[in-house]
């Protein structure tokens, strides 16, 4: 994740109306060159019991999802090197790949100039319903492992791929692995430069840090002079940015906390809070939000919310040799983890529009 001051600057644009200078600076668009069909020789037998949806206030969910702590966290031991170099990223592919084929999926292979995406897609059952994109970045800089940075978000898009591959739900799932984020969102701006990627798309989920937390007054850093107090001066919070124009996308974070008590597994229930921060006009008026891999979909009008543990602000390990498992919040983590794959489900369980309706406030 790049380095970026912005928490509470989008509450400010989002909600006083203050805005700040300057532009987000695209780098050059690399261009995809081709895309390589990985075969699946191990599928895994996974639970196809179907999703129940509730359209009421308190969101039913009849058949939770538990991560699971340990292979998380095995993961980000897995990946316990720097993922900067090209023997380093391919090294990274190759286990990527592995754990897909594992869980009965068929992974691809995006080349583009600089580098190599990772695409996978499992069909819903109703071919009108799009599709929900949960994506995370793998490489690194150079010289830290980035347990953190970002195979935090990796681990977790590798269990919704254990827990949702064989699961039929309305929405067809896609999973995505960027290449080069470090380098400029290049891997990123490349998928989404790519037509055919975009087609059937509804929304994406995007984690870029999701595995630390401190716990101590002062600990959570916010930009100085703000009109209004920080939400807490504690970094115990998972924070999820979106665009305004996509706000049932957010929506589906803060409907956590209303899905019913007794469908909750013990897992489910210690969660950690939410802070939903809506970003108008693309991020235009707060460059500093638009630097991960959910800016390029905003800037091609796709939904996109970035779901991220506030990176620098937070966590003195931010693109340090001392970005390691060692410094992962485990409980933080697994419980980040569970947040994600809670709202995925419940995204993937309808076929609501996605799209802010015209009579809803932008800021609302």
């Amino acid at each position: 994740m790049k380095r970026w001051i912005w928490l509470l600057l989008a509450v400010v644009v989002a909600f006083a109306a203050i805005g700040s200078s300057g532009l987000w600076q695209q780098h050059q668009q690399p261009a995809v060159s081709e895309t390589v069909n990985v075969e699946n020789s191990d599928p895994a037998k996974q639970d196809t019991e179907k999703l129940i949806a509730s359209p009421r206030p308190v969101v039913s969910v009849s058949s939770p999802l538990p991560v699971s702590g340990q292979k998380l966290f095995a993961h980000i031991q897995n990946l316990n090197f720097k993922r900067y170099t090209n023997t380093e990223r391919s090294r990274t592919r190759t286990y990527i790949i592995s754990q897909l084929k594992r869980y009965g999926w068929k992974p691809q292979l995006q080349n583009f100039s600089e580098g190599a995406n990772i695409f996978a897609e499992r069909q819903g059952t109703d071919k009108t319903a799009g599709a929900i994109l949960v994506g995370a970045h793998y490489d690194t800089v150079a010289i830290s492992p980035g347990a953190d940075d970002n195979a935090s978000g990796v681990a977790v898009a590798l269990e919704i791929a254990r827990l949702l591959g064989s699961r039929p739900t309305p929405r067809t799932l896609q999973l995505a692995f960027f290449d080069k984020e470090e380098a400029g969102l290049l891997g990123s701006q490349a998928f989404t430069a790519k037509v055919a990627n975009l087609q059937n798309l509804h929304g994406a989920i995007i984690m870029d840090m999701v595995g630390y937390a401190c716990y101590t007054a002062g600990c959570q850093q916010y930009p100085a002079n703000l009109p209004i107090t920080p939400p807490s001066d504690k970094g115990d919070f998972l924070a999820v940015v979106g665009d305004t124009e996509h706000l049932p996308l957010l929506k589906a974070f803060e409907n956590l906390h209303l899905i019913s008590r007794s469908s909750l597994t013990k897992a489910s229930k210690n969660l950690p809070p939410v802070f939903t921060l809506p970003v108008p006009l693309k991020g235009l008026l707060t460059p500093d939000t638009l630097r991960s891999d959910h800016a390029p979909f905003w800037l091609q009008g796709v939904g996109a919310v970035l779901v991220t543990d506030t990176a620098n602000l937070r966590t003195p390990h931010y693109h340090q040799a001392s970005d390691s498992p060692l410094n992962i919040d485990r409980s933080f983590f697994t419980a980040a983890a569970q947040v994600v794959v809670n709202a995925t489900n419940l995204l993937l369980a309808n076929n609501s529009n996605l799209d802010t309706p015209v009579n809803v406030s932008a800021l609302k």
